[in-house]
């Protein structure tokens, strides 16, 4: 495992699955993040979640991961996960979409996305569920399903099917470790004030930042205002590009990230470092 530190974001390189027992028990305030979605890219390392023979194993993964990340979590901690869907296919790789030919992924889509996975009675062109069959299983190992948040996208990826509506829409979820948990109700408000509501519609990040699947910062940012204080810490167990890290600098926290591709956290690197020197100048 390697250790970066830069100011109050900490970078650790490897696997969650076991980076995360070198974690203090009950030392992360609340964890926000995005796993790699089951069959959709390509993360370039042999031991990498989202590559799994089967969406089943997958869920397993997952539930693995989240389990260490209880032990860290304060008990009046929160999780908020977002996770994607696929569709099971028998044959088939469009252009673009949950097939799509993305970047290095060719053979990987292929291989599992275009095959019916033997698993929950799926059927050729069936959506899998998989944020559900995820948020259910967390659910069944000891989590809290406390709220569904709806992410619509304003830029949706453009999908070329002509037998159902184009996808735009993602889940996340609120988990809780004790039925009593902080979160901050004003911390983020509707326009007229009112109580924030479970939809939340969210465009891209003005600029790239070399992650093919990097979550919007606003998205983060009220995960973090809405379960945390200044001060406290933020895990992200899959720190891809490090938005997590990048919104906690912004909002006077701290941050964990661990992710498992050195290439990924030499970005996000540069792009805290390149954040902090933002932050002294404005």
């Amino acid at each position: 495992m390697k250790k970066q530190t830069l100011g109050a974001v900490t970078i650790l390189t490897g696997d969650s699955r076991t980076v995360l027992g070198s974690l203090d028990a009950e030392s992360i305030q609340c964890c926000v993040t995005s796993p790699p979605y089951w069959g959709l890219r390509d993360y370039d390392h042999p031991h990498q979640i989202g590559a799994e023979a089967s969406p089943e194993q997958y869920v397993e993964n997952l539930v693995a991961v989240f389990r260490e990340v209880r032990r860290v979590l304060r008990n009046d901690g929160t999780v908020w996960l977002n996770v994607g869907d696929g569709y099971a296919r028998n044959g088939g790789v469009g252009s673009c979409g949950p097939n799509a030919k993305v970047g290095n992924t060719k053979k990987l889509i292929q291989k599992r996305n275009c095959k019916v996975p033997e698993v929950w009675g799926l059927k050729d062109r069936d959506l899998l569920g998989m944020p559900w069959r995820v948020a259910f299983a967390m659910q069944a190992d000891g989590w809290i399903l406390r709220s569904r948040i709806v992410w619509i996208k304003k830029t949706a990826m453009p999908e070329s099917v002509k037998n159902r509506p184009t996808n735009a829409t993602e889940e996340v979820f609120l988990f809780a470790k004790q039925p009593n948990y902080y979160y901050d109700c004003q911390g983020v408000r509707e326009d007229s004030g009112a109580n924030l509501r479970n939809y939340w519609r969210l465009g891209p990040d003005a600029s790239g930042n070399g992650h093919p699947a990097a979550f919007p910062r606003e998205l983060a940012k009220r995960c973090i205002l809405l379960a945390t204080r200044p001060g406290d810490t933020v895990l992200d167990p899959f720190g891809g590009s490090g938005t997590t890290g990048a919104v906690a600098q912004d909002e006077d926290r701290k941050a964990v990230l661990v992710e498992l591709n050195a290439a990924y956290n030499d970005l996000a690197k540069k792009r805290l470092k390149d954040n902090q020197t933002k932050l002294k100048f404005t």
